[in-house]
């Protein structure tokens, strides 16, 4: 069963599906999980399709959300990613479950996959109504948009085009990925590139609102920012961190062992998915399910 609703965020909605048990009763109170989805994707995809109905059927209530200024979400101008905001989207999504009768307040976890893995990391170390913590290939994303060029070039370049546009010039809006997965191939791109445009550029994968778009003004706040800051510190539910073994230039793989280590939790695990890709465990069968395993028992323990 499905439910789409809306709720506040500062001065637009944020777009969600409630995913439910079976046997749902609206009697009772749930544990609950916030799927969130990778950068450039939406609740259509591998946050909900995959992982938030595993997690409905095995009876948990599950809120997959929209990113703010993507999918069917609100804010203007389009194609934001910034960290701050994709953060704050998580207090905004806690916010509105505590207002539904059904679900337990004192069990609320989350789930981030690819770059909403480092989102949910951050947010997590801020928003204390969140228990239980798994990433699923999730990336620091600000160190990604530190490694892909110079970053000094990079800011210089988006304060050029800011300059720009404050002046009346078009909106920069980027691609993110190849526009075929045959041009990929031929470019031999990365593994995770690769993947990446097999995944969201053909029926596998591909969504309306899955667009991998960037507002390329709006790409300081990302180069600036570290997912991981303060994890030392602030870091503390229990931690479930999955990869796949091969890595690519997203970087998941470095990053799942950089924040275990650096993690305050007492109760943390690292998982390596041996043989699968970080685009492998979006929705292949077998590493998917391997992923589940360790997943479902985490939160029905931690929740």
């Amino acid at each position: 069963m499905k439910k789409s609703v809306k709720f506040k965020a500062l001065y637009w909605d944020i777009a969600a599906d409630l995913l439910f048990p079976a046997d749902f009763d609206e009697n009772k109170k749930y544990p609950t999980i916030i799927s969130t989805h990778p950068i450039g994707s939406c609740k259509e995809q591998t946050s909900g399709n995959v992982y938030g109905q595993a997690f409905a059927d095995a009876g948990f209530v599950v809120m997959v959300p929209d990113a703010s200024f993507q999918g069917e979400s609100g804010g203007e101008p389009r194609f934001i990613e910034d960290p701050s905001l994709r953060v704050e989207d998580y207090s905004y999504a806690v916010d509105y479950l505590v207002t539904l009768p059904f679900v337990d307040e004192a069990r609320i976890g989350v789930l981030g996959i690819c770059g909403a893995g480092g989102y949910s990391i951050n947010a997590t170390m801020k928003e204390r109504r969140i228990k239980a913590l798994a990433t699923v290939t999730g990336a620091n994303y600000g160190r990604v948009m530190r490694e892909f060029g110079d970053p000094i070039a990079n800011l210089e370049a988006i304060a050029a085009q800011r300059t720009a546009e404050a002046r009346g010039a078009a909106l920069r809006v980027d691609q993110g990925l190849y526009p075929t997965y045959e041009m990929a191939k031929e470019a031999n791109a990365d593994i995770d590139l690769l993947e990446a445009t097999e995944y969201y550029r053909t029926s596998r994968g591909e969504s309306a609102n899955g667009v991998n778009k960037t507002l390329f003004s709006h790409n300081a706040a990302a180069i600036t920012w570290d997912a991981f800051n303060l994890a030392e510190v602030l870091l503390t539910q229990p931690l479930l961190v999955i990869v796949g073994s091969k890595p690519g230039a997203f970087g998941a793989y470095r990053d799942g062992f950089e924040i275990v280590r650096r993690a305050a939790s007492k109760k943390k695990e690292l998982v390596v998915v041996e043989g699968w890709s970080h685009y492998d465990l979006y929705d292949k069968p077998e590493p998917v399910r391997q992923a589940l395993a360790k997943l479902i028992p985490f939160y029905k323990e931690n929740l």
